[in-house]
């Protein structure tokens, strides 16, 4: 089962952010408003497009959800490889996000006060990083 849906939730959520899924919408939406006349404006007409509309968000808010769940995980996965092969990396961060939200700003305002009390440990790549920022601010 869950291979199903993650199957078919990633082949939805693939579909959905093409142009051509935006085009059906698009084009769906203009024959329900082209078909209102002929249907004088009815609440049939307008309970049509409402609930398909309202199914239709319903089911996405649940598709989205899984990719964004997937994407994240794999995401941390990658940090956390990325944390175990650096020497000089801080192997407690791996599996942070497992922590409640208070523990998580916890860390990083202890972070934010450790380059505080030592910037000059820190000056260089901060000087990288603005570098880089304005770099790139500069070719747009």
């Amino acid at each position: 089962m869950d291979r199903f849906f993650t199957k078919m939730a990633g082949g939805m959520a693939a579909f959905a952010g093409q142009p051509l899924a935006f085009v059906i919408a698009l084009a769906l939406i203009m024959i329900w408003a082209v078909t209102g006349p002929i249907f004088h404006y009815s609440d049939t007409w307008q309970l049509v497009v409402n609930t398909a509309t309202t199914i239709v968000t319903f089911l996405m808010v649940f598709l989205i959800q899984n990719s964004q769940n997937r994407d994240g995980a794999a995401m941390q996965a990658k940090l956390d490889e990325l944390i175990r092969a650096l020497d000089n990396a801080r192997g407690t961060f791996i599996g942070i996000e497992h922590l409640t939200d208070r523990q998580i700003a916890e860390i990083r305002a202890a972070l934010e006060a450790d380059c505080k009390k030592e910037p000059e440990k820190y000056e260089g790549k901060r000087a990288t990083v603005t570098n880089s920022v304005d770099r790139l601010l500069s070719r747009y």
